[in-house]
């Protein structure tokens, strides 16, 4: 079934500007979001449906960009119940992130009951999800994943990774390397700076060399103007992370730069109530268990002379 009629449920910092691409590439879009005040930001190029049942009952395609699993299958299965009022045939694209777990459970339920899943999280953050840039990772039957590509397209790099729930695990697997990353690039700038080097000099020269990376880049910038306004939530990095471990326990892996990443990140959300700052915020943590230094106010002592 060829996609015309797109849904997108969540138009939240990521959501939003996944519509608008959505209507550029020339769908035809329903939104609607718990908040409507969100949703009404993009009537002029969607439909803003009054509830969920009505945005999807002639929806091709139903995405769903929220928080978190309860949400994701409370909107599929609970009291709003998007997928009885759905249409046969019609194709879920979860784009949250989500345990794999409950990402193959939902796909399931909705194939039990005559509709399609794909799971597709995206990376990217806010400023991928405007340029219509995202990497995007479908766990599912490929034949859906054929059907949805060019839809996924108008949002970004969609590649297809696996059955049901291997996007999930392979968003996961992004968000170790975002995290561990965000931590490296944290305690470089702070070591560097109290070795004498100015922080933001020092992210120019690195890039370019082996340790270039978008968080070097994105986040390293966030750092030196510490800037902390969420791009991507420092609550939901942590989410994924324990996500990730969970996995990883049932498989038998023991991760140990992620499990003392998520501890960092566990201490910034639930001690230091930061869980609404950006994820670049680990640098604030490293500074509290380093009391006395601070990215951006120069070293705090000389460096030893050495004869």
């Amino acid at each position: 079934m060829e996609i015309k009629t797109v849904t997108l449920i969540g138009t939240g910092i990521m959501g939003a500007p996944m519509a608008r691409n959505i209507a550029k590439a020339g769908f035809e879009v329903t939104v609607w979001n718990r908040t409507r005040d969100k949703a009404e930001k993009l009537a002029d190029v969607a439909t803003v449906a009054d509830n969920p049942r009505d945005a999807v009952k002639n929806a091709d395609a139903i995405i769903t960009m929220v928080d978190n699993s309860p949400i994701v299958t409370e909107i599929y299965f609970g009291e709003r119940g998007v997928a009885e009022a759905s249409k046969e045939g019609a194709l879920f694209i979860d784009m949250s992130s989500i345990q794999p777990s409950v990402a193959r459970d939902h796909a399931n339920e909705l194939e039990s009951r005559g509709r399609r899943h794909l799971d597709a999280p995206v990376s990217g953050g806010e400023r991928g999800a405007i340029d219509g840039n995202l990497a995007i990772m479908a766990g599912g039957n490929a034949d859906d994943f054929q059907t949805a590509e060019a839809l996924l397209c108008a949002m970004g790099r969609p590649t297809h990774v696996g059955i049901h729930g291997a996007g999930q695990t392979a968003k996961l697997a992004n968000q170790v390397i975002v995290a561990v990353t965000i931590g490296a690039v944290s305690e470089a700038m702070l070591l560097a700076q109290e070795g004498g080097c100015d922080p933001a000099a020092l992210r120019q020269a690195l890039m370019g060399g082996f340790a270039t990376s978008r968080i070097l880049e994105l986040h390293g910038e966030r750092m030196v103007e510490r800037n902390f306004v969420p791009g991507g939530p420092l609550h939901l990095q942590l989410k994924d992370i324990e996500n990730a471990l969970e996995v990883a326990k049932a498989a038998g892996l023991t991760l140990p730069l992620t499990e003392k990443t998520r501890d960092a990140f566990h201490a910034l959300a639930r001690d230091m109530k930061m869980g609404r700052h950006d994820h670049s915020a680990y640098l604030l943590w490293l500074e509290s268990i380093n009391e006395g230094k601070r990215l951006g106010s120069g070293p705090t002592q000389e460096p030893e002379k050495t004869a």
